[in-house]
C-alpha cells in the first residue's frame, strides 16, 4: 500500500470526523443496530474466511494460543454481536454538560464532552477487536481506521465491510470506519506520519507492538503495558473465599492481561492457606514459584527468582511471595506491578481502603477476582483496550473514555474591559 493510499484513508477519516461530531445520539445507536445485523447477515461467510485463515495459521506452525485468539465461532461471533448492542444501549457519552455557571456579568460558560476525532486502531490476533473497536468508535462520534495483523486480514475486512455497510444504511459517512486492507509493516509505518489527521492511536497486542507504536510516532498513543497482576491476601481472609478467587483470578483464563501472576500471601495466614493453595492450584494445572519464606512451607516448587516478580506469564506458571503485613504488600506491588490490577481479599474494611488509596493501579480489587476488571464487567460493553497510562484515560477504555471536552460561552455582546 503506498504511501499515498494511506493518507487518502487518514484524510477520509478527517473529513468522516467532522460530520459523526454533528450525528444525533439516535443516529449512531441505529448505526450500531444495523452493524450488527448487517454482521448477522454474513456470519457464515465469516465463519468460512476464518476457519481458512486459522488452517493456514496452523500450517505456519503458530501457536495453540495464537489460534484461539484467532478463531470465530458461532458463540464468539454471537458473543460480538451482543457488545455492538450494549454499547448502543448505553448513555450518550457526548454533549454531556461537563461543568458550567453564568458569570457576573451574564456570560453563561459551560464545559461540554465532545468526540477526540480520528482514532487509529492497530491490532493484532484477535477480530473480534474490529467489532468491538468500531462499535465504541461510533457510539462516541469518532472516526476509525482500523490496522488489523495479516494473520486474520480476510476475517477483519469482511467484518468491516459489513459494519461500513451498516452504518451508511443508517446514514453514517462512508469513511466513518475504515480498514488498511494491505498486510505488510509499510502501512502502518505510514499511518504513525498522520499526525495532521489521526488524534490518538490504540495498539493492541503484545508489549514489542506497543513499544514500536508509542516510539515511532508524534501521534498521542493510549498504552497498555504489562498485565502484571496481584492477589493480596491478608491475615483475616476468609479462607475459602481467598482460594476461590485466587484460582478464578489466575486459572479462568491463563492468556489474558488481567490474569493473576503473582501471588502475595500474608504471614500470619501462611500456614494455613500455602497448603490449601497448593492443593487448588496442582489441581488446576498451574506451576508454583515461591519465595525462600514459601518454600518452607511448600518444598517441592521451584524457587522464585528476581525476574519472575517482573513477568507477566500469561502462562500457567504463578510467583508465591510470603509478605510481612500490608504495607509490605502494597509495596511489593507497587514496585513490580504495571499499574492494571491488583486485588485484596479481607474482611477490614480498614485494610480495604488502605490498600484502595495505596495501591497505583488502574483497577483495585477488594474481595474479588482480578479476572472481572474490563468493559463487560464494568458494565461499559465493548471497550478499546485496557490503558496502564494516566493521561489521558486509565483503565478499560470504553466510549466515554474516547470523548474530550471544549469550553463554550454564550455572550449577548460581551466585550472584555
Amino acid at each position: 500500500m503506498s504511501s499515498n493510499t494511506v493518507q487518502e484513508i487518514a484524510q477520509q477519516s478527517r473529513l468522516a470526523s467532522r460530520q459523526l461530531a454533528c450525528a444525533s445520539e439516535t443516529m449512531r445507536n441505529l448505526a450500531l443496530a444495523k452493524m450488527a445485523q448487517s454482521l448477522e447477515s454474513v456470519k457464515q461467510q465469516v465463519l468460512d474466511i476464518n476457519a481458512q485463515e486459522i488452517s493456514k495459521a496452523r500450517d505456519e506452525g503458530q501457536s495453540d494460543a495464537m489460534i484461539k485468539r484467532l478463531t470465530i465461532d458461532d458463540k464468539t461471533f454471537q458473543y460480538m454481536l451482543s457488545r455492538l448492542k450494549k454499547v448502543a444501549q448505553l448513555p450518550d457519552p457526548l454533549n454531556r454538560i461537563l461543568a458550567g455557571h453564568t458569570n457576573s456579568a451574564g456570560l453563561r460558560v459551560y464545559k461540554k464532552s465532545v468526540p477526540l476525532g480520528v482514532i487509529g486502531i492497530i491490532y493484532e490476533s484477535r477480530p473480534n477487536v474490529t467489532t468491538d473497536a468500531a462499535g465504541v468508535c461510533i457510539k462516541s462520534g469518532n472516526a476509525v481506521i482500523l490496522r488489523g495483523g495479516s494473520e486474520a486480514i480476510q476475517t477483519n475486512t469482511l467484518l468491516t465491510d459489513a459494519m461500513i455497510a451498516g452504518a451508511v444504511d443508517a446514514g453514517l459517512p462512508q469513511h466513518a470506519i475504515q480498514i488498511i486492507r494491505t498486510p505488510g509493516h509499510e502501512a502502518v509505518g505510514e499511518l504513525l506520519k498522520m499526525d495532521e489527521y489521526i488524534d490518538v492511536l490504540i495498539p493492541r497486542g503484545g508489549k514489542g507492538l506497543i513499544q514500536r507504536i508509542a516510539e515511532g510516532t508524534r501521534i498521542p498513543v493510549i498504552k497498555h503495558y504489562d498485565g502484571i497482576c496481584h492477589q493480596y491476601i491478608a491475615a483475616d481472609a476468609n479462607p475459602e473465599q481467598a482460594v476461590a478467587v485466587a484460582i478464578n483470578s489466575k486459572c479462568q483464563s491463563v492468556q489474558v492481561c488481567n490474569a493473576l501472576e503473582t501471588l502475595l500471601v500474608d504471614k500470619d495466614c501462611a500456614a494455613e492457606l500455602l497448603p490449601l493453595l497448593y492443593k487448588a492450584f496442582t489441581e488446576n494445572k498451574i506451576e508454583l514459584r515461591g519465595c525462600a519464606e514459601t518454600r518452607k512451607f511448600l518444598p517441592d516448587i521451584p524457587a522464585a527468582t528476581e525476574e519472575d516478580w517482573h513477568t507477566e506469564y500469561l502462562a500457567p506458571i504463578l510467583s508465591v511471595k510470603i509478605v510481612d503485613g500490608i504495607q509490605a504488600a502494597i509495596e511489593h506491588i507497587n514496585h513490580y506491578g504495571s499499574g492494571h490490577t491488583d486485588g485484596i481479599v479481607t474482611q477490614s474494611l480498614a485494610f480495604a481502603q488502605q490498600f484502595e488509596a495505596q495501591v497505583d493501579s488502574a483497577s483495585v480489587m477488594i474481595n474479588a477476582s482480578t479476572r472481572l476488571s474490563g468493559g463487560g464487567d464494568y458494565g461499559l460493553g465493548s471497550v478499546v483496550g485496557i490503558s496502564t497510562d494516566k493521561l489521558h484515560v486509565r483503565g478499560p477504555v470504553g466510549a466515554d473514555e474516547l470523548t474530550s471536552y471544549k469550553w463554550v460561552a454564550y455572550g449577548d455582546g460581551h466585550l472584555r474591559g
